[in-house]
């Protein structure tokens, strides 16, 4: 090899660069003859670069260019020359040079291709992940990966600049609840004994912060047995931050500065100093989700002002329904919404066919809602078709409430249940969203949500839950009436969203142990149970924890978005298939009987 090592990369030389003697090393990405003169596209990590055989080049080189096929990975010698006039390409950074030929070295063949190494890969997904090795190097891949390393790169350089550790923390650790099911490791010292791996560092981080380090972030490992989506794998990257002797408010603005010198630093791109906060309830209310795409409006509106004076029974019967569901739990000391009727203005889409909207329909079904209610606001102003006749009479009143024009479509929900009205009319903004081609994968908009509810109740188990984690700080106002009414709470938590998708989550924790003792209480752990599960956190807050907070962004999603993808597939080198299989290397996969054996486990199939 040391004969054939490269002297440049496929992608350094330029019209300056004419006359020289090079070495290149590489890969075959295509190959033309014209007239007894081979075109080799040669590509490495860095780009591609023209080499030639021109026609009075030597048999023997001649016959090595006629053996070469796409990917096979090669060495040329060669001198550096400017293309002729004609056949300069100013889309490509080469090209102004070629590099004519002297000798060409066939370093390994390529088998048959499963696909073609394109920019962008156009093969079946499953094809891709079984030859995930192939599918890299498109350019496509490799500009993304490229991308990854940057913004961790930027990330570490940014938050270490600020005064931050980077501190590892375990990753075979105590199983503890954290949501979704963990991942478990057998010991093989200890017979009937498990690691688990961690869900996320969380407990670490808060006995960081009892340890005096002030400022700790990791770039950490993250595994959850959870049912796998587009923004979702087994195992994923977030970038862990924790803080000491610190508000909401500090955490949101470093967070700010993070994105904004990551942003810029990798893209080019310049981001607001601060983003728009919203709490809660108000994204619940305008957008039906906790994680809205601010990239286009179409806001959703209270109908229900509209019902009581209309002749439409099932809103009526939606609202009244709501009300006495809300009565009742108040009775047992459970905070309530009711029932709610939502709108939404569909701009210009009084043109929507009777098959568009029940398409539309069944993604607000999706999320139990029991119909979508819909009417048109013809070109001289009037009311008509579906659920118009109910509301004739109020139509000018409508149309001013709601800002309806000419050619819109008004879409409705109506449940007992307003979160349900709410979340379901969310969904079918959302899909309008991408059907109308409102989502620019090149804007970014971001959004803090802000004050969450601290507990849900859980209707199968008559019992309160944790919302988030059961370490999460209560705000202040709520720490003398929580226990007597836990619906009410809110907690000092927050969320990053980015373009519809949840980017960070986080809260400032409890660090007085009464006040989580209080919070166990509710959520029903004993303090056996507590001190089974947590009694390490639980001990270490005996000796002077301080107050702290903080915040985990999720690396894959953060990247996915950048790059403008929908899947975090696209920016992880190796990720698992919807069924968290990796056809590559057909993971997870049987083992021998005799590491069974040195574990004291054995297998338990599912009945047929």
């Amino acid at each position: 090899m040391e004969n054939y090592k490269r002297t440049t990369t496929c992608g350094a030389l330029r019209a300056h660069d004419a006359g020289k003697s090079v070495i290149l090393n590489g890969w075959v990405h295509r190959k033309r003859d014209h007239g007894g003169i081979s075109f080799i596209n040669l590509r490495d990590r860095y780009g591609i670069t023209q080499v030639v055989v021109d026609a009075d080049a030597s048999d023997k080189l001649k016959a090595v260019a006629d053996e070469l096929h796409n990917e096979y990975c090669i060495a040329v010698t060669g001198t550096v020359r400017l293309r002729p006039d004609t056949m300069k390409n100013p889309g490509m950074p080469t090209g102004e040079i070629e590099v004519k030929a002297e000798d060409i070295i066939i370093l390994s063949r390529c088998a048959v291709l499963p696909f073609q190494i394109e920019d962008e890969n156009q093969a079946r997904e499953e094809l891709r992940l079984k030859y995930r090795y192939l599918d890299l190097r498109t350019q496509g891949m490799q500009e993304r990966i490229k991308l990854r390393h940057e913004v961790a790169f930027a990330v570490r350089e940014w938050l270490t600049a600020q005064g931050f550790y980077e501190i590892e923390t375990p990753t075979f650790i105590k199983s503890t609840p954290e949501g979704a099911r963990d991942y478990l490791v057998p010991s093989r010292l200890y017979p009937g004994k498990f690691y688990a791996l961690p869900q996320s560092p969380q407990l670490y981080k808060q006995i960081l912060m009892v340890s005096g380090f002030d400022k700790y972030f990791q770039i950490a490992r993250c595994y959850r047995d959870e049912d796998a989506r587009g923004d979702r794998q087994p195992e994923f990257t977030q970038i862990d931050i924790e803080m000491s002797f610190v508000n909401r408010e500090d955490i949101l603005t470093l967070i700010e500065g993070l994105f904004g010198y990551v942003f810029k630093k990798t893209l080019g791109v310049t981001l607001p100093e601060h983003f728009v906060r919203i709490p809660y309830d108000e994204a619940m209310e305008r957008f039906g989700t906790d994680k809205p795409d601010l990239r286009f409006g179409m806001e959703m509106q209270d109908f229900s002002e509209f019902v009581p004076n209309s002749t439409f029974q099932a809103f009526k019967d939606a609202l009244a329904q709501g009300e006495a569901i809300k009565q009742e739990a108040q009775a047992r000391g459970i905070t309530k919404q009711g029932g709610g009727v939502k709108a939404l203005v569909v701009p210009g889409k009084a043109d929507y066919s009777r098959k568009q909207i029940e398409e539309l329909e069944a993604a607000a079904k999706i999320y139990k809602a029991k119909g979508l209610a819909w009417m048109k606001v013809t070109q001289d102003g009037a009311l008509e078709g579906g659920a118009a006749k109910f509301f004739a009479e109020q139509a000018d009143a409508i149309k001013t409430k709601l800002g309806a024009k000419p050619g819109d479509l008004i879409l409705m929900v109506a449940d007992s249940n307003r979160n349900i009205a709410n979340t379901a009319l969310g969904a079918v903004r959302s899909k309008l969203g991408k059907d109308l081609g409102l989502c620019d994968p090149k804007r970014f908009e971001f959004a803090w949500i802000i004050d969450f509810p601290m507990f849900e109740y859980n209707e199968e188990e008559q019992r309160w839950e944790a919302a988030h984690h059961m370490f999460t700080w209560p705000q202040e106002k709520y720490h003398a009436t929580m226990e007597h009414d836990p619906g009410a709470v809110k907690g000092d938590l927050y969320d990053l969203v980015l373009n519809g998708f949840e980017l960070a989550s986080g809260s400032i924790r409890i660090h007085d142990p009464e006040l989580q003792k209080k919070v166990f209480k509710i959520v029903g752990f004993s303090e056996a149970e507590a001190e089974k599960r947590f009694g390490f956190l639980v001990e270490a807050f005996k000796y002077g924890p301080p107050p702290h907070g903080g915040i985990a962004p999720g690396l894959d999603r953060l990247v996915m978005l950048m790059a403008g993808q929908t899947s975090i597939k696209e920016v992880i080198a190796f990720p698992k298939n919807t069924f968290a299989v990796s056809p590559m290397d057909e993971c997870p996969s049987e083992v021998d009987q005799k590491q069974l054996d040195e574990l004291h486990l054995c297998i338990k199939y599912p009945d047929k």
